[in-house]
């Protein structure tokens, strides 16, 4: 279950964070902190993240999705993406989201469901609207990359098909996100 959590969590920041990536080179211009800094850095990051896959493997309607995912793997990846989408510090190196979800036959209930989760988990720490909003946007932007089944189902189990990736070396999460080399 812990596992399952993890991924789920995972996925949704990972989504969130690509989207918010875009959006936030304008608001940098602008002369504004970057959607990173205004989130608390990597820490709270790295908070909401676990939040969420808390929620996420405890969730009936989407933890099924996630039996044969690395948990270490996808926190890793979510933790890389959601950093780098936002304007911090690293470089997002895991595969696509429509690589990742590929085979899944994830429906629109159970993404509906994960975007659930992530609110409950950004209400948890009390992530003020505007950021919640620029994040949220940026997961709409990747639906299309991760439902592959119309309607409101929940709950399906993950297809005997699906390919998770593979474990991630341990040098590599020992070492944490990679890093923008400056």
């Amino acid at each position: 279950m812990r596992r399952v959590k993890t991924v789920v969590a995972a996925m949704c920041l990972l989504a969130a964070m690509a989207a918010g990536a875009q959006a936030q080179g304008s608001i940098n211009s602008a002369g504004q902190k970057s959607l990173y800094e205004r989130l608390g850095g990597l820490d709270a990051i790295k908070a909401v993240i676990g939040e969420f896959a808390s929620r996420v493997l405890a969730d009936e309607r989407i933890n099924k999705k996630f039996v044969k995912t690395d948990a270490t793997r996808l926190t890793h990846c979510l933790v890389e993406q959601v950093c780098a989408a936002t304007g911090g510090p690293c470089v997002y190196t895991c595969n696509t989201m429509k690589k990742s979800h590929k085979n899944m036959k994830v429906t629109e209930g159970e993404f509906n469901a994960l975007v659930e989760d992530l609110v409950a988990a950004l209400d948890k720490f009390n992530v003020p609207a505007t950021e919640k909003n620029e994040l949220l946007g940026a997961l709409a932007g990747m639906k299309g990359d991760i439902v592959e089944v119309p309607g409101s189902a929940t709950g399906t189990p993950l297809p005997p098909n699906f390919k998770p990736a593979k474990p991630l070396p341990k040098a590599k999460t020992a070492a944490g996100p990679a890093k923008k080399k400056a």
